[in-house]
């Protein structure tokens, strides 16, 4: 049976390892996994509680730095120095696995070679609510071509995965490089499609992840729409360098994925005026970062929308809300492209 390595980067999330470990090595149906439990100088009990647990199971090992390296240095440290089975999963350690993933994800790398990851739909639990059921039932699988799923993802601009649903083949991981450490927040996007350049990407319609969100999770310094969309830029124009001739028509998919961060920084101002909150959200700098990806954004419908707003003025545009028959409209659109979408896991 083929083997899948889990690391664990815990930084402060004592808490939560117990959690983590337990549906890796009590809840995956037999199949062989290994646990590397990264303690990054955490101020809290993780490294005790980590010691605890590796002494408990023979599968579990634990590595406590000194001094805190950061999340990237640790991922690198887990995947390249570490990780050697045939699978590999980046899981952090407030998130945890729904029962059978691995099991379900190394039969469907076994059976399809080409498949360079695997991913599956993640659950998102948030404080002070039960842990939604999974469904753990497969209802389907999708093999698309990695080149195909690269575009994709400039289209949307946008990850479509957490990261702990993710399952890679850890040959094709070693050989792609490790994580940039210029992307504290997306690096996973950056890293998905690169190693989508060099392999298929395979799907399975079923829960295979807990995504743990709460006010410590490291995207929580990213969420607003400003520094969401500056990260989001700087993944696919560092994926770009690191791709190189590998990427076919660069320039092409380069000036899809520029101008569609360009109009959702302007929807994001436009939304500014429609909530009224235009002294919280920083519309100039939106504005001035839709011109600098993409030059022409004045023909873009968003850059029309939000100037009509301006002219009406913060004030009064969200009591107009109710006569803005279009806004409706094409939010229901982008509802359904979103759950469309969702259901096919891109």
């Amino acid at each position: 049976m083929s083997r899948v390595d889990v690391v664990i980067p815990c930084y402060n999330y004592g808490r939560f390892l117990p959690e983590c470990v337990s549906s890796i090595l009590q809840e995956q149906g037999g199949a062989d996994v290994r646990v590397l439990i990264i303690d990054d100088a955490s101020q809290d009990d993780s490294a005790e509680i980590a010691q605890k647990l590796a002494g408990g199971d023979n599968r579990v090992e634990v590595v406590v730095h000194p001094t805190n390296r950061g999340h990237i240095a640790t991922f690198n440290e887990g995947l390249f120095e570490w990780a050697d089975g045939d699978y590999c999963v980046l899981l952090s350690a407030d998130d945890k696995l729904t029962a059978g993933s691995l099991s379900r994800a190394a039969a469907f790398l076994d059976e399809h070679p080409n498949l360079g990851f695997v991913y599956g739909h993640a659950v998102p639990i948030r404080p002070g609510r039960p842990h939604p059921s999974a469904r753990t039932t497969v209802w389907g699988t999708t093999i698309w071509p990695g080149r195909w799923w690269v575009e994709r993802r400039f289209r949307v601009a946008d990850g479509c995965m957490s990261s702990p649903e993710v399952v890679v083949r850890t040959s094709l991981q070693h050989q792609v490089g490790g994580y940039d450490r210029r992307l504290p927040h997306t690096s996973d996007i950056e890293m998905w499609m690169r190693l989508a350049l060099y392999s298929d990407v395979g799907y399975i319609r079923a829960d295979q992840a807990y995504y743990r969100r709460h006010d410590s999770n490291m995207s929580s310094a990213y969420a607003a729409p400003l520094p969401s969309l500056q990260q989001r830029r700087m993944a696919y124009e560092i994926f770009e360098e690191h791709a190189g001739e590998r990427l076919a028509d660069g320039e092409r998919l380069s000036e899809i994925v520029h101008k569609r961060l360009a109009n959702q920084a302007l929807w994001a101002a436009t939304r500014a005026y429609d909530s009224g909150r235009t002294d919280q959200v920083p519309v100039d700098e939106l504005i001035a970062f839709a011109f600098d990806c993409w030059p022409a954004a004045s023909g873009l419908s968003s850059y029309r929308s939000l100037q009509l707003r301006r002219c009406v003025g913060p004030t009064l545009m969200p009591y107009l809300q109710p006569l803005n028959l279009y806004a409706p409209v094409r939010r229901a659109k982008e509802g359904m492209s979103l759950v469309h979408w969702r259901l096919l896991g891109v």
